[in-house]
């Protein structure tokens, strides 16, 4: 923040360029002509900022224009805070125990101008003390940084960490240079007490000590190593773990926390490579030195998880956020042609059955090409850390944070899922069990690379075997994390391939689907099914199988809103496919949606609106007691429900005849309503909007007076015959 120039000409004592750009980080701008400064503005008092594990640079630290009392008082408040902090244990002890204690001693000073009310003569001392509130706070929040921050990142950074120490004692010195302690009446012991502090300011010296470094090798020749593919021997891993003290499971997830953290903070790709290494070896000596998270501690785990991170479905997701066609928080959006934003893997289901329109704006695409929608992309990305929603993008080239991860990291991870199969291969018992399948829930939800070695190591054929029903009954949390675990594989699109050529696996779903423990298991079973559908020979497959059709009805029916929610995305996928949508029409989809339209309307809706579209006469007569019901939508849905309300019922108006027209034209209001969402719809709610007013005015005038085909008439006495003997 430029300074008045006032400051130079002000100065009681001649500085330095040097000592000058030492007192203020903008220093250099100080230099030119008067023209160019502009008023210093207010300082932010630091309580109003929110607790933050990354330190901010120089420039978010701006001069406090207070009064010369508040002055005095935040400055002695400061000092306290700095004194009332713990130096460092692990690394850097020597350094922060320095800082702290100098800035104790500064206290006195402060205590001693307040306690005697002694003026601030000069100008030039008030903008000496509001430099030395930068400064200190730059020391609060170097030392609040190490001390929340990750401690491998702080090892590998060790030297700088301590320049930065070195820097800021500088900048005091250089402070107490100028200060004008001979002029002002303090007493003896304050005044030898300030020169004592600038002495020990002077004389200070960078320091690192030989033991960090020492680690700090340690730690890189054991990447080095892996990188080489030799595992890590285990007592060295346990010196540097123990010298870290990072002692158990929770331990390495609040570091590997830090460290996922610190990736958020870094700009080049190489740092965030390495650090994604390093956290590769604390998941690796998180599973070999402290074992797996027994069943008590993962269930414990979980809670704390579900604490810190939330799901879309628990908040409000901005409309601009959700995929229009699942109507789920986007993970990887994407630009079609026609400039509409759809998730990639929605969109590219959309494509690969058969259409070449846009599902928004109903307009034929010119061409079939993806452009990311980075800014968007980052958008959900903030909004989700602000949330505390894990946000991950997904397909088989997504890294995480967008690191191109390296060998090191790679085979710390290959390691570690081996060595979780191997133990999962001999785990005597259920209870041990549940806690090595618990983390190979964790390591398959990380990023595809994870994905990739636990699949490779053979970990399928064993997760089956515990998605039983006795496995259900006797262990739920098992039966949970086996197939949660197999969801998160499926994210990778060759292990969708293994998961369905694997024998008994998608039995095993289906029967979670049908009759798991938990609504969590099955929950996840359709969720399964769903990233499944994702290709397109696998849809068909999965939609010919009555049991999997029959369960996500039943769970959309009776599950919690979060399971009826992944049951409905699970059939939404499954009815891009015409064959299928007739198998679901069998097993009761239409009324399924009826009955959950009051609780989920967009998807009820959006499934009602493919149904009808791809079913046939029979979806059409299933439907036609929902008119009712479409029509509220349309008066008071959201944007996307009344659109796809509209495009429901021209449809069924357009193949079901004069009796369907009849009967909607007899609703109270519904030109009204039908009027209203011309004037403020979506394009393609307005298009759908005017075909069925100009639907309903053909009929009115006699022009399609036809009445109901005897295709139609007999598939809707089929219709009602059949849902009256279920």
């Amino acid at each position: 923040m430029p300074m008045p120039s006032s400051f130079i000409e002000n100065l009681t004592s001649p500085l330095s360029d040097a000592q000058k750009r030492i007192i203020h980080p903008y220093f250099n701008s100080l230099l030119l002509p008067p023209s160019s400064f502009s008023p210093p503005f207010m300082a932010i008092p630091p309580q109003i900022f929110p607790p933050r594990k990354r330190r901010p640079s120089a420039a978010s630290f701006i001069s406090p224009k207070l009064t010369e009392p508040d002055l005095l008082h935040s400055l002695l408040h400061l000092t306290h805070e700095i004194s009332s902090l713990k130096p460092i244990q692990f690394l850097l002890k020597r350094n922060s125990y320095s800082i702290i204690r100098k800035t104790n001693l500064l206290s006195v000073l402060f205590e001693e101008l307040i306690r005697t009310s002694i003026p601030l003569s000069s100008q030039s001392l008030i903008l000496c003390f509001e430099e030395m509130y930068i400064v200190l706070q730059r020391i609060k929040t170097l030392i609040e940084d190490c001390s929340n921050g990750s401690k491998m990142a702080m090892l590998m950074q060790n030297e700088s960490i301590a320049d930065s120490f070195h820097k800021l004692t500088a900048d005091l010195s250089t402070l107490l240079d100028i200060f004008p302690v001979t002029e002002l009446e303090l007493s003896d012991d304050v005044r030898e007490l300030v020169i004592l502090i600038r002495k020990q300011c002077i004389e200070s010296k960078p320091f690192v000590d030989l033991k960090d470094n020492e680690l700090r090798h340690a730690v890189v020749t054991m990447l080095d190593r892996i990188k080489r593919e030799i595992v890590p021997n285990h007592l060295k891993l346990v010196d540097i773990f123990e010298r870290l003290e990072i002692r158990d499971s929770s331990s390495c997830r609040a570091e590997i926390e830090s460290l996922e953290e610190e990736i958020q903070n870094r700009n080049d790709e190489q740092s965030k490579s390495e650090l994604v290494a390093l956290i590769g070896l604390v998941r690796y000596a998180k599973c070999v030195l402290f074992g797996a998270s027994t069943a008590s501690s993962s269930s414990s785990s979980s809670d704390d998880d579900a604490k810190r991170r939330k799901q879309p479905s628990d908040v409000a997701v901005p409309a601009d956020f959700r995929c229009p066609i699942t109507l789920d928080l986007m993970r990887d959006p994407v630009v079609v042609a026609t400039g509409q934003t759809y998730d990639r893997e929605s969109i590219q289901l959309w494509l690969e059955s058969g259409h070449n329109t846009c599902p928004k704006t109903g307009q034929t695409l010119a061409h079939t090409d993806l452009i990311p929608n980075r800014a968007l992309q980052n958008l959900i990305a903030m909004w989700c850390r602000e949330q505390k929603i894990l946000f991950e993008t997904v397909g088989s080239n997504d890294k995480p944070h967008g690191v191109i991860i390296n060998k090191a990291a790679l085979e710390a991870t290959r390691m570690t899922a081996s060595f979780l199969v191997n133990k999962l291969s001999l785990s005597p018992s259920m209870e041990a069990a549940n806690a090595v399948v618990y983390e190979l829930r964790v390591l398959a939800k990380t990023d595809s690379d994870s994905r990739a070695c636990i699949a490779e190591a053979g970990a399928i054929p064993l997760l089956i075997s515990y998605l039983s029903f006795n496995v259900g009954s006797q262990n739920p949390d098992l039966q949970v994390n086996a197939v949660t675990t197999i969801l998160n594989l499926s994210i990778l699109e060759a292990n969708k391939t293994r998961i369905m050529e694997t024998d008994g696996a998608i039995n095993g779903v289906i029967e979670v689907l049908r009759s798991g423990a938990t609504w969590e298991a099955k929950a996840n079973a359709a969720a399964t099914i769903f990233s499944l559908s994702g290709i397109h020979s696998y849809r068909r497959r999965l939609g010919r199988k009555t049991r999997v059709t029959r369960g996500l009805i039943d769970l959309a029916r009776c599950g919690p809103t979060g399971a009826r929610r992944d049951a409905l995305v699970a059939i939404l996928t499954l009815a891009a496919d015409r064959e299928t949508v007739a198998r679901l029409v069998e097993a009761g989809v239409v009324e399924m949606t009826a009955e959950v339209m009051d609780g989920l309307p967009e998807e009820a809706v959006t499934i009602l609106e493919m149904v009808v579209k791809r079913g046939g006469l029979m979806a059409v007569a299933a439907a036609f007691s929902s008119i009712k019901k479409l029509a509220v939508i349309l008066r008071e849905g959201s944007d996307r429900a009344r659109e796809s309300a509209a495009a429901t019922l021209a449809t069924m108006c357009r193949k079901g005849g004069s009796d369907i027209v009849a009967d909607l034209a007899s609703l109270p209001g519904i030109e009204r309503v039908i009027w209203e969402l011309m004037a403020i719809g979506t394009v393609r709610g307005k298009r759908k909007a005017a075909t069925l007013l100009r639907i309903l005015r053909r009929w009115a005038a006699g022009l399609d007076s036809a009445g109901l085909t005897e295709g139609f008439s007999t598939a809707l006495t089929s219709s009602t015959t059949m849902v009256s003997t279920q």
